[in-house]
């Protein structure tokens, strides 16, 4: 890690500040590094920034923590991802809320092209599940990640299903991203490397303490396209995480329930105060997103003449082909050593062909044949 991400990391170790501070005294500095070079005497100039901020900031304490959280990140194989780095999402980046730094684990695409968020009761019923199993099966044709807090109940079952059904899912955690919580999910979060992964805002040992999950919730309602709630008491994580989305202006769907059931009462009382569409399939969300069908990869690539295209056209096309999911300008150059100036006219001559289909963020995927 350079200076500069080090820096960085370390005023995350600075007892008093928080997301928002961070975030100023970068902007007010310039850098992260510049924060630590600046007087005392101008760093007493900005805004929120006290005597007891600066004594912690000239203290030789946080790049020390941050050091030791750097060999943690390697031991276990977890990308730091900074507000400032194009990989972090851009749903998230949008809202003043959103964490400075994401501990994020697997292979997942956090800028993909659609996202669902499915929440709901710890306690499901058989009816809950079966309803999540019909949204995640019919939600596979518009290829969306599944986001959920792998928590209890509906969370880890929509997990499963999206891993069952080949959806990349991602676990947002309420916890330090080497404390699997509940432990019980530790071998569903062991198979979410594989097409998805975990996140978290919390350092490495955080416990899952009740403060928390509130702030894990506005993370899943900011990356969420739409949020699903499945089955909900009146009160509860899943309608606060509801509340949040609604106050970012994001779509949130119920599943009506039956009148009188404990964990239909939230869902009902959603849509009730408007608060919520009433969902019965996922032909609701395709209605009003006006999301179309992607089809799959497979089929859309088969008819493409690979002796169409130069020798660097093909080695995008075949990555497009093998990734299957949207990728990153940044990631298509690593994997293909081309740089990215030359990769971008590149991908402009392919979208002109009608191969690849350009989406925001600096995102490409194969168009359809």
């Amino acid at each position: 890690m350079d200076q500069e991400r080090l820096s960085l990391l370390a005023l995350h170790f600075v007892p008093g500040i928080g997301d928002f501070l961070i975030k100023q005294l970068v902007s007010y500095c310039g850098s992260a590094q510049d924060v630590f070079k600046l007087s005392e005497g101008k760093l007493l100039k900005i805004p929120n920034v006290g005597g007891v901020t600066v004594a912690a900031l000239k203290s030789a304490d946080p790049f020390d923590l941050a050091e030791k959280e750097l060999r943690k990140a390697e031991r276990h194989d977890t990308k730091l991802l900074f507000y400032y780095d194009s990989e972090y999402p851009a749903r998230l980046k949008q809202f003043d809320d959103c964490p400075s730094l994401l501990y994020v684990k697997g292979d997942v695409n956090l800028n993909t092209s659609r996202t669902a968020g499915i929440v709901g009761t710890r306690q499901a019923t058989p009816y809950g599940k079966e309803m999540v199993e019909q949204i995640v099966r019919d939600l596979v044709p518009l290829q969306t990640m599944i986001i959920s807090g792998l928590a209890y109940g509906i969370d880890i079952h929509a997990h499963k299903e999206a891993l069952k059904n080949n959806l990349p899912t991602l676990g947002v955690m309420g916890s330090g991203i080497d404390v699997i919580y509940p432990a019980l999910h530790k071998e569903v979060a062991k198979r979410m490397m594989e097409n998805g992964g975990l996140a978290t805002e919390n350092p490495f040992g955080a416990k899952p303490d009740a403060h928390n999950f509130p702030a894990r919730n506005r993370i899943i309602s900011a990356m969420s396209d739409v949020l699903i709630v499945v089955e909900a008491a009146e009160k509860g994580g899943a309608l606060i995480t509801a509340e949040i989305a609604n106050s970012y202006n994001k779509d949130v769907f119920a599943i009506p329930g039956a009148v009188g059931q404990t964990f239909s009462e939230g869902c009902n009382k959603l849509i009730k105060i408007n608060k919520a569409h009433l969902m019965t399939s996922v032909k609701d969300i395709e209605y009003i997103m006006n999301w179309k069908s992607e089809g799959p990869i497979e089929e859309q690539v088969t008819q493409l003449d690979l002796n169409l295209f130069d020798q660097d056209e093909r080695v995008v096309v075949d990555i497009l082909k093998e990734k299957k999911t949207p990728i990153m300008i940044d990631e298509l150059s690593r994997r293909t050593a081309i740089s990215p100036s030359v990769l971008a006219s590149l991908l402009l001559s392919l979208e002109f062909k009608n191969v690849v289909k350009s989406l925001p963020g600096k995102m490409y995927k194969l168009n359809k044949h």
